[in-house]
């Protein structure tokens, strides 16, 4: 008998898995919407999403500016070593500005953020499910998503595009910086490369690259998946301490597979849309 219950539990398990996985699908879509219909309607927790600004924009400058840093130093090591076989040094600006402005800058600095804030919101938030907080907050008559979502999910959506730009920057500074003290190109000679590749693909409005507006499309759709995916998984913990933490790591999970999922799938629509 309880070799045939055992054996009706594993045939029922990826039923079960399946039926979790549609309701998590469900209730992130809901909470996506309720987040969206927050950001233009009353009421507006302004001083919460200036505090989310500092905690998840401000806080995560140190850690996008070291990964921009390093990213651009080893592009330009890297591609060095195979340009100099070819005596096209001259070109490093070129990789490294098009795979940071285009791919790198965005993905690298969603993944960082996701890190460091994703958890820290989900963490944050499972620990006030716990303590029965947000219960509290319902009995007031507050609505925890306007308070506790919509904050986090604008300030992300805010953050995220600025984080990238000091991303962008710091990693052509990086290769820059190889480039000069260990290739002996010039600043001048790096920069203009740069901006070569950058104008390569056109600009929209007259001075603004393609690259750029590509790079700059794909982090607000990153902090949206990042702000989500943390109030998901924190407002759904269950469990104790235990809980918090398994929310604060499936937080980060999820939410990195998303990117770099949706990173592919916008990296199609736009080419498709801008460039082609």
């Amino acid at each position: 008998m309880k070799i045939f219950e055992g054996l009706v539990s594993v045939a029922l398990y990826p039923a079960d898995r399946i039926r979790l996985l549609a309701w998590h699908v469900q209730d992130y879509a809901a909470l996506g919407g309720r987040a969206l219909t927050g950001l233009v309607s009353r009421p507006f927790y302004t001083r919460d999403t200036v505090v989310q600004l500092d905690s998840i924009g401000v806080g995560s400058i140190g850690i996008v500016f070291l990964t921009g840093l390093f990213t651009g130093m080893v592009l330009a090591l890297q591609s060095a070593v195979e340009m100099e076989r070819f005596g096209a040094t001259i070109y490093i600006g070129r990789l490294v500005g098009a795979s940071t402005v285009r791919e790198l800058g965005p993905v690298l600095t969603a993944l960082m953020v996701s890190g460091r804030a994703g958890s820290g919101i989900a963490a944050e938030l499972g620990a006030m499910r716990v303590t029965e907080q947000i219960d509290a907050l319902q009995t007031m008559g507050v609505d925890p998503v306007r308070k506790l979502v919509v904050p986090r999910f604008l300030a992300c959506l805010i953050a995220l595009p600025l984080l990238t730009i000091v991303t962008d920057i710091v990693a052509i500074l990086g290769g820059l910086l190889i480039s000069v003290v260990k290739l002996g190109l010039t600043p001048d000679l790096y920069m203009q490369s740069v901006y070569e590749t950058l104008a390569q693909t056109g600009f929209i409005f007259r001075y603004v690259p393609i690259d750029f507006v590509m790079g700059m499309v794909k982090p607000v759709f990153f902090g949206a998946i990042i702000a989500l995916t943390a109030c998901h998984f924190g407002m759904r913990t269950e469990g104790g301490t235990e809980g918090v933490g398994r929310a604060a790591t499936g937080s980060v999970v999820a939410s990195s597979i998303l990117i770099l999922a949706t990173d592919y799938f916008l990296t199609q629509i736009l080419i498709a849309l801008l460039i082609e």
